[in-house]
């Protein structure tokens, strides 16, 4: 008997290219700067209370939108970092992982030919997910040098089908933070429009030099429409535990919930009162972790002097572009493969994440969320070419 199977929903969609990357890299026994997992441990408290929980029974089902601790440990942390007063109940949803919040977010939000506007470089998981919903991704590119938002062309892009727009600050893979001035044109775009804004903050607490994180939930006009979508991965160095937070207005939670009772259902039980004991006995953990990402990212740019490359300032994220013209005119992909293959170093290239990507830029994104002495060890294999 002939089956056939239907069409693809995504006949043009890969294998991720952190996937990619980190299958090469071990293939060829590489330092993996590509994709952005700490090669440190969570901390021990942490751990430790995971533990507990463990072996105290909490290993069933959690309530659907999370365990009600950890939810109002998260509106007290929302209200101190954005002045903003989120329901636990009914406005915050703990979900296994920023990208399946991303997901539920589209799946509930956009239908058959509603536009989403993306800032390309756009993190990858989200033309997918438009695209599932039955939605267009509209690609506007960042300005091609500073990788700022570009609000002439964002603005030409809103038309009567536009009926959200992605954002991400700090910025994966650039490594770029919005201003408040950023936010003030975002607010004059979106008000008063129906448009729905989806907040990408995932690197919410990593930004550098006196930055300050720029939120859509510190702007109530934005965030009257707005999901924001964060990650305990990123925050307590913790990616394998897939475990993240949506905060949005009652009647979006709703909707957002709809959709991620039948993905996944709930988030793992004993991590998630780990996280609330945490957050509760440490409300200052956060507060270091800037200088803690910063020192590594200097780190890594002292070691890389009298190198080929050139760093592409960062203020934002765990991740490093560096510009490679004065070592190869060579496109990002190939650059990318030789390094892994050759050099013993993996890296990003980071035209994959655009449409229309700048065919004259060289660059390459790197990790610098690793130990000393794996930064060190890479940036002495970088320095050879």
């Amino acid at each position: 008997m002939l089956t056939r199977m239907p069409a693809s929903r995504l006949p043009d969609v890969g294998t991720t290219i952190f996937t990619v990357m980190s299958a090469k890299a071990r293939q060829h026994n590489a330092i993996n700067l590509s994709q952005g997992f700490p090669d440190f441990d969570v901390p021990d408290a942490l751990r430790s209370a995971v533990s507990l929980h463990l072996n105290s029974g909490h290993n069933q089902y959690a309530p659907m939108a999370g365990v009600l601790s950890l939810r109002e440990q998260l509106a007290l942390k929302v209200e101190r970092s954005f002045g903003a007063r989120f329901d636990p109940d009914e406005e915050i949803t703990v979900v296994p992982g920023a990208t399946e919040a991303i997901f539920c977010a589209i799946m509930a939000t956009v239908r058959a030919d509603d536009e989403v506007i993306l800032l390309d470089p756009s993190y990858d998981c989200y033309e997918p997910s438009v695209r599932l919903a039955g939605g267009r991704a509209v690609r506007v590119n960042l300005d091609q040098l500073s990788f700022r938002p570009d609000w002439s062309a964002i603005r030409a892009a809103v038309n009567d089908r536009t009926r959200m727009i992605v954002i991400n600050s700090p910025h994966n893979p650039t490594g770029t933070t919005w201003s408040s001035d950023d936010m003030d044109e975002l607010e004059r775009l979106v008000v008063d429009t129906g448009i729905v804004v989806l907040s990408d903050e995932v690197y919410e607490h990593l930004v550098y030099d006196d930055v300050r994180h720029q939120s859509v939930l510190a702007r109530p006009a934005i965030a009257a429409n707005a999901f924001a979508v964060f990650s305990f991965g990123k925050t307590f160095h913790a990616t394998g535990w897939k475990t993240g937070y949506c905060v949005a207005p009652k009647r979006l939670t709703a909707e957002l919930r709809r959709i991620h009772q039948f993905v996944t259902f709930v988030a793992v039980t004993p991590i998630q009162y780990a996280l609330a004991d945490f957050i509760a006995d440490n409300p200052g953990y956060t507060d270091t972790l800037s200088d803690f990402y910063q020192a590594k990212r200097d780190f890594f740019l002292t070691e890389m002097k009298g190198s080929g490359f050139k760093p592409i300032k960062c203020s934002g994220t765990y991740f490093q572009l560096m510009d490679y013209s004065l070592i190869s005119n060579k496109p990002d992909t190939d650059m990318a493969n030789e390094l892994v293959s050759r050099h013993g170093v993996a890296a990003i290239p980071i035209s994959v994440f655009s449409a229309r990507p700048d065919p004259d830029r060289r660059l390459l994104r790197f990790c610098f969320a690793k130990q000393e002495a794996t930064l060190a060890q890479a940036a002495q294999l970088l320095k050879r070419l």
